[in-house]
């Protein structure tokens, strides 16, 4: 009975201590996940890996970890694992392996176990998009939570703003912010805009916010685009 007990322990002890997160690929076309952990977190799958349209995989990541994970497209990489990506880059490697990914990119973004144990979470255009994301909870977390979907299921890139849009061999493949395109403080939410009286949605946020709300798409846009839950599973869908 104490070895059965002992064994239960265990089990849910190992649950405790890590969450799942499934990562699919329901683009039409292969991606290459980035994963970079904040500040001194540690990078889950040394950053990166291909993902097949159609594929799903699952990475199991310990309590207190906070990051972010994204999409890169057009990857051409070598043998040796280097090579440019069209968006999302993160170096011209596969494994980006502590690089963040370049702009215009959908951002899924979370803090496990934060203030009061609970995971906030959002998917961010603050970087501006490349693909549509959606970040869900697998189960839901009580009451007082926003365990529910985050992100952005509309492709953003053919009604983009036409000083806003990243072209390459003839097609819109992402969408600027308005702070990329203009680099004003005020676009920017910088200087005398650096505050949450003062910073304003810019032009490219009220597109993105229109076309996707439950995205987060300017540095104040906390409370009605980032969302609360607890001990669960992550679902991380590519368009």
């Amino acid at each position: 009975m104490a070895v059965v007990q002992m064994l239960t322990f265990l089990t849910v002890a190992g649950l405790a201590t890590g969450r799942n997160f499934n990562l699919q690929n329901n683009c039409g076309y292969t991606i290459w996940v980035g994963i970079l952990g904040n500040g001194d977190k540690w990078t889950p799958e040394n950053g990166g890996f291909v993902l097949n349209s159609g594929d799903t995989r699952t990475v199991d990541i310990a309590d207190g970890w906070g990051g972010r994970f994204w999409a890169r497209t057009g990857c051409n990489f070598d043998g040796n694992g280097q090579g440019p990506c069209e968006t999302g880059d993160c170096g011209n490697k596969l494994n980006c392996n502590g690089a963040g990914g370049v702009p215009p990119v959908t951002l899924a973004e979370i803090t496990l176990n934060g203030d009061s144990g609970q995971d906030f979470y959002d998917v961010s255009l603050v970087d501006g998009f490349n693909v549509p994301v959606q970040f869900t909870p697998t189960a839901g977390g009580g009451d007082g939570y926003r365990c529910t979907t985050a992100g952005c299921r509309n492709d953003l890139n053919p009604g983009c703003p036409e000083n806003l849009k990243i072209w390459n061999g003839g097609n819109v493949v992402a969408c600027k912010s308005s702070c990329a395109a203009t680099n004003s403080d005020q676009d920017c939410c910088r200087g005398p805009n650096g505050t949450p009286d003062t910073c304003q949605p810019s032009p490219s946020c009220s597109y993105f916010k229109n076309q996707c709300p439950g995205a987060y798409c300017y540095a104040y846009d906390d409370q009605a685009s980032t969302f609360t839950c607890q001990n669960t599973d992550y679902n991380i869908v590519f368009c």
